[in-house]
């Protein structure tokens, strides 16, 4: 990171040798209209997939923890996705929806998702979900298997809903999970990329142009070390600030028992 620092303080090709120019990378960054629109896209990516993966990933944990007939075998087909490669499921998905030559295109017309502003930003959107939730699913079920089956058995006699013990029991006693799976979550959607390069390759135009690729653009396609060193540092303390904040005012910090006085 120090290095990372120095570089961002000059003008390199990746070849020869830096050459130091100041704070010349950062007065760019800031008034890079690019970088701007970047910063707007990685926090509205990080702000759906917490919307979309959360609450799927919360319900989906409890009912995985449950004694239902059949779960083993059905969570194990739905964690399917965290076995593969981030890469290898942007490419399945990349031909999934190809509108010419995909599979869903020769069931008729299907529209061109990945070529489309709004609709290829929503797809980068569902295709981070769908890698992503299993993980965090797993998060969920281990921490619902470790609530007191007599805080239910408790709510039972006293006449309780399944949806009021749900919401007075099962939702207080994950909230140090819901903190942990969201500063995953959110940190890792931040620094997500490789969806982006392989399904979208930042488009169309700069539709899907977020922070980390605009740092591998910058870098290793307009041989501009220094400015993507800027961005990436930019991307660091973005990233750090969001997940200690997150800590900070969610009360994780004092890491208190949820079955503290059982």
């Amino acid at each position: 990171m120090g290095l990372v620092g120095y570089l961002s303080l000059t003008a390199w090709d990746g070849l020869g040798s830096p050459s130091f120019v100041g704070a010349r990378n950062w007065e760019r960054l800031l008034g890079d209209p690019v970088m701007h629109q970047a910063m707007g896209l990685s926090v509205a990516l990080t702000t759906l997939s917490w919307l979309v993966q959360t609450p799927i990933s919360l319900l989906l944990g409890v009912w995985a923890s449950g004694p239902q007939r059949n779960r083993a075998i059905l969570s194990a087909i739905f964690f399917v996705p965290l076995l593969l490669s981030t890469a290898a499921i942007a490419i399945l998905w990349r031909a999934l929806l190809q509108p010419d030559f995909g599979p869903l295109g020769r069931l008729g017309a299907f529209p061109d998702l990945l070529g489309g502003s709004t609709t290829a930003f929503l797809v980068i959107v569902f295709v981070t979900a769908w890698q992503f939730i299993p993980l965090h699913t797993l998060l969920y079920q281990g921490g619902a298997r470790q609530i007191p089956v007599s805080l239910y058995q408790a709510a039972e006699i006293d006449g309780a809903s399944r949806f009021g013990a749900f919401w007075h029991i099962t939702l207080p006693q994950l909230r140090n999970t819901i903190t942990t799976s969201s500063v995953l979550m959110v940190v890792g959607t931040l620094t997500y990329f490789e969806t982006v390069l392989i399904l979208t390759g930042g488009g169309p135009g700069t539709a899907t142009t977020i922070v980390p690729y605009l740092m591998y653009e910058s870098g290793f396609e307009g041989w501009e070390m220094g400015y993507a060193s800027a961005v990436a540092c930019t991307l660091v303390v973005v990233a750090t600030a969001v997940s200690l904040a997150m800590v900070r005012f969610t009360g994780f910090g004092a890491m208190r028992s949820t079955r503290e006085g059982m």
